[in-house]
């Protein structure tokens, strides 16, 4: 017996039976691609995808950065920013805040 989708997931349905393919190539020709996607506004998938034909996905993505934080990174931020671990919503407060002065300081030098 085979499930139905529900409607609402049917959108998804072709994200699921895509394959992601990772290439390994020279540092010079990966660092190429990532520069050419970041002039184009591109992320590096869809730079790849445009240097070989396929379509690029349209729709606007929420532009973002991340960084993958560990139980003992929480622990030494805490620290440096005088707050307890659990405080894991203030702690990004303050690593955005401390990302914004960064790029401001490094922008006027």
């Amino acid at each position: 017996m085979t499930k139905k989708i529900p409607d609402k997931w049917q959108s998804s349905v072709k994200a699921i039976k895509a394959v992601q393919v990772a290439f390994d190539m020279d540092e010079k020709i990966q660092l190429s691609i990532r520069k050419a996607a970041l002039d184009a506004g591109l992320s590096p998938s869809d730079q790849i995808r445009d240097i070989l034909g396929l379509s690029i996905n349209k729709r606007p993505k929420r532009p973002r950065l991340t960084v993958s934080l560990a139980p003992d990174d929480y622990q030494v931020l805490a620290e440096k920013y005088g707050l307890n671990p659990e405080q894991q919503l203030e702690i990004k407060r303050k690593l955005m805040d401390e990302l914004i002065e960064h790029v401001k300081s490094h922008d006027n030098q």
